[in-house]
């Protein structure tokens, strides 16, 4: 192998060459006539550009590079050539080429057979034999040929990308003329006195580097936050402005009762079906249910009470009793309800969470089977529909929403119901944003709650609004194994209600 050319005689030859030629119309050819990379003669391009002493122009161009599967059979040959070498006259067992090829055994098997360059041994399928006595490796010439720049035909391309041996990639070079500031010889300035030229004396007579007063320092490495703990974070500051307090959202592992059965989702409901919620296979049940307020779901959902008919079928506890993982934080709502329920006297609260729910759903652009849910409720006497719209009105003005809208909705434990939409600026369309209503009579008696007292509550994804804001628009890039972190180190810090720049 060939010692590698120093950057300054690279350099002496480019300006020697710039002297002689007052251009060079192509940095590879160049790179080529001196035998070395074209990166080599790219770094000297740039220095002498920072001095001025040449000017470059951008060469921009798509070509077909050789992936380094094809790079090895442009050296070694292709794999049914290799194949073919290695038969001897008496031909060969598959276990000993094989061992002899290595991995490209199996392409070589293909290509070769396809070429008719190969057969077996009648009643020994094992037994490899040669058909041919030279081979023309074709495969080997066009790799070759492409791998020193020339073009070939697009039937021979097509072939290649089929079998994933090459990669069409961006290339630039460059073109390249004297600069104001051409010498033949660069000097090289200075920048530091040392010890030796203070000894010495010769630092009288040195040419120092001018000072760059305006470079930037070496960046900082520091820690940076997810877009998606921005806003939670700054979501959570809301919910702590208008009082509410954290509910405890650690158990993302829930039992049917809890996250179906107290909300009065009948066993029967699409949801409960394993196609679209996460059943555990160990454990696989509880026995951890308030055995009184159990009974009382049971009635009410086959025949009624507290002013409803029920769903008159035949509750079963063996469903209620299976293990999930939570569908929605309304379960968690649900637990803190039957606990506030049990406390005498009865005091309101506020009640907020974001945390983490599960889905079986397919993943796109807009949906993971997992993601985070914004909830909040407010459980007070006398509570109607026009306190919940005040208080979503409220709400996502903080966010920077203040355009609403509502309609009618359905969802089993809420009676009325209404979708929240809000006008996007950017996209000039109203969009959905988020889901509420007031928890039915049939869900809150059955806990204990005292008659008159309502609960307001509303929800939604902390990942729409997140993407809206950081103008994101596949949720894979959000959260989730596929995020690039560079897109984390540079987003500006989430300022909720500000436009931004």
């Amino acid at each position: 192998m060939a010692a590698k050319q120093p950057l300054a005689d690279v350099e002496d030859g480019l300006l020697a060459h710039l002297n002689a030629n007052a251009e060079i119309p192509d940095s590879r050819s160049f790179a080529s006539s001196l035998g070395v990379p074209h990166k080599d003669v790219e770094d000297v391009i740039k220095r002498l550009s920072a001095f001025r002493i040449v000017e470059s122009a951008d060469i921009t161009k798509e070509t077909w590079m050789l992936t380094d599967e094809a790079k090895g059979y442009a050296a070694r040959g292709s794999p049914e050539v290799q194949l073919v070498a290695a038969i001897p006259p008496e031909g060969a067992s598959k276990g000993v080429l094989r061992e002899t090829l290595g991995d490209v055994f199996d392409i070589g098997m293909k290509a070769a057979a396809k070429n008719k360059w190969i057969g077996f041994e009648k009643g020994n399928k094992d037994l490899v034999l040669r058909k041919v006595e030279d081979t023309k490796d074709e495969l080997q010439e066009q790799l070759k040929r492409l791998e020193n720049g020339e073009v070939i035909a697009d039937e021979v391309i097509n072939d290649l990308k089929r079998r994933k041996l090459v990669t069409k990639e961006k290339s630039i070079w460059y073109s390249l003329k004297k600069g104001p500031e051409f010498v033949v010889k660069r000097k090289t300035l200075a920048t530091d006195v040392t010890r030796e030229h203070l000894k010495s004396g010769d630092w009288k007579d040195l040419e120092f580097k001018d000072y760059n007063y305006g470079a930037q320092g070496q960046p900082i490495a520091i820690g940076y936050s997810q877009p998606l703990l921005e806003v939670r974070e700054a979501i959570q500051n809301i919910f702590l402005e208008m009082g509410f307090t954290e509910m405890p959202t650690n158990m993302f592992v829930e039992s049917s009762f809890w996250n179906f059965d107290a909300l009065f989702q009948p066993q029967q409901h699409p949801a409960r079906d394993s196609h679209d919620t996460f059943f555990l296979k160990a454990p696989a049940t509880t026995t951890q249910l308030p055995v009184d307020y159990l009974e009382k779901v049971k009635q009410v959902h086959q025949s009624g009470g507290y002013g409803s008919k029920g769903y008159g079928y035949d509750w079963k506890r063996d469903e209620s009793e299976k293990n999930l993982l939570r569908t929605h934080t309304t379960a968690v709502s649900a637990r803190m309800l039957y606990k506030l329920a049990q406390e005498k006297p009865f005091a309101p609260k506020r009640y907020y969470s974001i945390d983490r729910v599960f889905r079986n759903e397919a993943v796109d652009r807009t949906h993971l089977a997992e993601f985070h849910q914004i909830e909040g409720l407010i459980c007070d006497y006398g509570l109607t529909l026009g306190d919940l719209i005040g208080v979503l009105e409220d709400f996502f003005s903080r966010l920077g929403m203040s355009k609403l809208r509502f309609k009618p909705a359905y969802n089993p434990y809420t009676e009325p119901s209404m979708e929240i939409f809000s006008y996007h600026d950017g996209l000039k369309r109203w969009v959905e944003i988020g889901n509420s209503g007031m928890f039915r009579p049939e869900m809150l008696l059955p806990m204990g709650l005292p008659e008159g007292v309502n609960v307001i509550a509303w929800g939604l994804s902390l990942e729409r609004p997140t993407m809206i804001m950081y103008e994101i628009d596949n949720i894979r890039d959000l959260f989730g194994p596929k995020v690039d972190f560079n897109v984390i180190k540079n987003s500006p810090i989430c300022r909720l209600g500000l436009k931004r720049a």
